[in-house]
């Protein structure tokens, strides 16, 4: 279960950036190349996790989760919606703003309205500060959030979108160190 995504943290190089212990992986950074059989194996996984059958639309936020969400699309069928970091203007455009633990930021929704049922599919939880605003801006415009599923879980941000009365969905959640990544569980292993 998920075992080309495992050995792939496991593997992941650590950096230090200050004081905080940097993990790099393909699906958090891109680097290195991302391999479609690991991203297949994620997609796979979602799909048993989720009722995709009551999915309107797959929503992702630039830029990270758009290689797992862009496989679900296209396994599915279902139409990928993208959260953008730039502005287009658009008739019904909104605008949230954003803060993670070390950026902060705007992001632009287009394509949704009241009544759309999505699921979100994100890269990493750390903070949980983008989600954070995400969730709350889709119920402010009546969007029905069916699932949160993030990839790689690291740190507590999670419980902050639980009190959103959203739960997310972890596929694996790590811990990092200067030693590496530790697998701490993954979902469906609780």
């Amino acid at each position: 279960m998920l075992e080309k995504l495992k050995t792939s943290l496991i593997n992941s190089p650590v950096i230090k950036r200050g004081e905080y212990n940097y993990f790099i992986h393909p699906i958090s950074d891109g680097v290195p190349s991302i391999d479609p059989h690991m991203v297949e194996e994620i997609a796979e996984y979602i799909l048993q996790i989720t009722d995709i059958k009551k999915v309107d639309t797959i929503l992702t936020i630039e830029a990270m989760g758009i290689p797992v969400a862009n496989a679900l699309s296209l396994k599915t069928g279902i139409p990928l919606t993208i959260i953008r970091k730039r502005p287009y203007f658009l008739e019904g455009e909104v605008e949230l703003s954003q803060s993670t633990g070390y950026s902060k930021g705007a992001l632009y929704i287009n394509g949704l309205k009241k009544g759309d049922r999505v699921i979100i599919v994100d890269d990493v939880i750390s903070t949980g500060g983008t989600l954070i605003s995400l969730v709350k801006a889709l119920k402010t415009m009546g969007v029905e959030i069916l699932d949160v599923i993030s990839v790689i879980g690291r740190g507590d941000g999670y419980l902050q979108i639980k009190e959103l009365g959203v739960e997310p969905k972890i596929l694996v959640t790590i811990d990092v160190s200067e030693k590496g990544v530790e697998i701490k569980n993954v979902f469906g292993n609780e």
